[in-house]
């Protein structure tokens, strides 16, 4: 189906009006897959801090889990994840993984 004029700017008006989801939306979306995917105590997870360790502090978080990690991350973040993006700086602290996750989410 060709684009008409209209759809075109149906399209260009959709984009202008879309907004990325908040940092709270997206913290809340982190903290539950973090305790889908790795079987944490939501509990524990609500307590995490910008600080907070991850890659090489939680035991749940071995290079395995990482794949499951992103991937969910992708789907439920609506959001992509380039195999360059990923480095252990963004894994280290869960302030570090919140901070990738708005900016991919804010990349659109």
């Amino acid at each position: 189906m060709e684009n008409t004029p209209v759809d075109a700017a149906t399209d260009a008006d959709a984009k202008a009006d879309w907004l990325p989801p908040s940092r709270h939306a997206i913290d809340t979306q982190l903290r539950s897959i973090l305790c889908d995917v790795l079987g944490l105590d939501a509990d524990d997870v609500e307590k995490f801090d910008g600080d907070t360790g991850l890659f090489g502090h939680l035991p749940e978080l071995d290079s395995m889990a990482v794949a499951g990690l992103l991937t969910e991350m992708e789907d439920r973040l609506h959001i992509i994840i380039e195999d360059d993006d990923v480095d252990g700086e963004m894994l280290e602290t869960y302030g570090g993984l919140l901070a990738f996750a708005e900016a991919k989410a804010i990349e659109g």
